[in-house]
C-alpha cells in the first residue's frame, strides 16, 4: 500500500468523525427557541421556564458539559413500571438507559461517573447538600442536541422513573469547557500512529521485496 493511500484514509475516518462529533449548527436561533419554550411550557413550572430560556439563549453553538450529582431515594416511588425489590439506582437506569442510547447517537457521552467515595467534603449557603450518592459530568455536542434529548424524554414515559428513583439531585451547564481525553484529539493521535505504523511496515516489506529480486 503506498504512504499516500494511508495518510489519505487516515484523514478521511479522522475528518468523518470531527464531522460527526462536532456542533456546526452556531447557537439557537430565536425560532428554535420559540419552538423549544412552548414543548416545555406545557409541562415545566413557570421558575424553571425562566432558567431554560436563559439556557437557550446563551447558547455559544459549541459543546459543554452537564455535571450531574444525584441522590438516591432510600426506596423507589412505587410508580407504574417499578417492580418490588428494584432499588433507587435500578430504576433510574431505566430512564438513563434510553435517554443516553439516544444521546450517544448524537455524540454525547459521559466524560466521566462514579460513585460518591465520601460525604460532602466542603459545602456552605446550600442546606441537605452534605450527602450524595453519585455524580458525573456528561459532555454534549450542542444544546440544541440537548433540547432535542428533552423532547425525546418529554414525548416518553421515562421520565417517572428519574422522580421516582431520586431524593435531589443538582444538574448545570458548564460552557465553555476543556478536558485532556477529548475523543478527537486522542483520534488524531491514535490514527497518526496507526499510519506511521502501517507506512513503516508497507515500506519495510517494498524493501525487502526488492531486495530479494
Amino acid at each position: 500500500m503506498k504512504p499516500s493511500r494511508i495518510w489519505i484514509g487516515a484523514a478521511v475516518l479522522y475528518a468523518a468523525f470531527f464531522y460527526w462529533y462536532t456542533s456546526f449548527g452556531g447557537p439557537l436561533s430565536e425560532q428554535e427557541i420559540a419552538y423549544y419554550a412552548e414543548k416545555l411550557a406545557a409541562r415545566a413550572e413557570p421558575e424553571r421556564m425562566a432558567i431554560w430560556l436563559e439556557f437557550m439563549r446563551s447558547d455559544t453553538g459549541d459543546d459543554f458539559a452537564m455535571l450531574n450529582a444525584i441522590d438516591y431515594r432510600d426506596e423507589p416511588l412505587q410508580v407504574e413500571g417499578v417492580l418490588p425489590g428494584e432499588t433507587s439506582a435500578q430504576v433510574l437506569r431505566r430512564y438513563t438507559a434510553p435517554f443516553m442510547a439516544r444521546a450517544v447517537l448524537h455524540a454525547a457521552h459521559p466524560i466521566f461517573i462514579g460513585d460518591a467515595a465520601a460525604p460532602t467534603m466542603d459545602v456552605w449557603g446550600i442546606e441537605g447538600a452534605e450527602r450524595w450518592d453519585f455524580g458525573g459530568i456528561v459532555r454534549y455536542r450542542s444544546r440544541r442536541d440537548l433540547m432535542e434529548q428533552v423532547m425525546f424524554m418529554l414525548d416518553s414515559d421515562i421520565h417517572s422513573f428519574k422522580q421516582a428513583a431520586m431524593e435531589k439531585t443538582i444538574a448545570f451547564p458548564i460552557d465553555p469547557f476543556f478536558y485532556a481525553g477529548d475523543p478527537r484529539l486522542l483520534l488524531a493521535l491514535l490514527l497518526a500512529f496507526a499510519a506511521l505504523s502501517l507506512q513503516l511496515y508497507a515500506t519495510r516489506r517494498a524493501s525487502q521485496a526488492s531486495g530479494a529480486g
